[in-house]
């Protein structure tokens, strides 16, 4: 939410996605954040502290930057373009990218969708395999 504040502040303007493709883009925006959030908490739980929990999610703040987000896939470097286009970030920015400017999702939409669920379940099941085989 702040982040969007902040874009709506300095400019942004989607002027041709309707409140369906904006619902869309929101609830694809709290999966992808629920799913990071499970993964999140399965590195978490098997931290051996306090400390390292918090340290062990840091390789997730890169994704963003080796993702279309900033660059396109089609113009990096070829190898690094397989890197760039089948990680989750990617499909999910594009995705977010078409609901919002209008711009084509083509199969980043089911992908995003995919990467979503499975991350979220591979997260759930990892944190709360952890949670209940360690001894309180």
């Amino acid at each position: 939410v702040l982040v969007g504040a902040v874009a709506v502040a300095i400019g942004f303007r989607s002027t041709d996605a309707t409140a369906l493709e904006w619902l869309a883009a929101f609830g694809l925006l709290v999966l992808f954040a629920t799913a990071l959030t499970w993964i999140a908490v399965g590195m978490g739980m098997v931290s051996p502290n306090a400390e390292a929990a918090g340290n062990n999610a840091m390789p997730m703040i890169l994704l963003p930057l080796l993702s279309s987000a900033f660059v396109p896939v089609d113009a990096m470097p070829g190898w690094f373009q397989p890197v760039a286009e089948y990680q989750p970030f990617t499909p999910a920015i594009e995705t977010l990218r078409g609901l919002l400017l209008g711009t084509e999702i083509g199969h980043n939409g089911w992908l995003a969708l995919a990467w979503c669920l499975g991350l979220a379940v591979l997260g759930y099941f990892w944190s709360a395999a952890k949670f209940n085989r360690d001894p309180k």
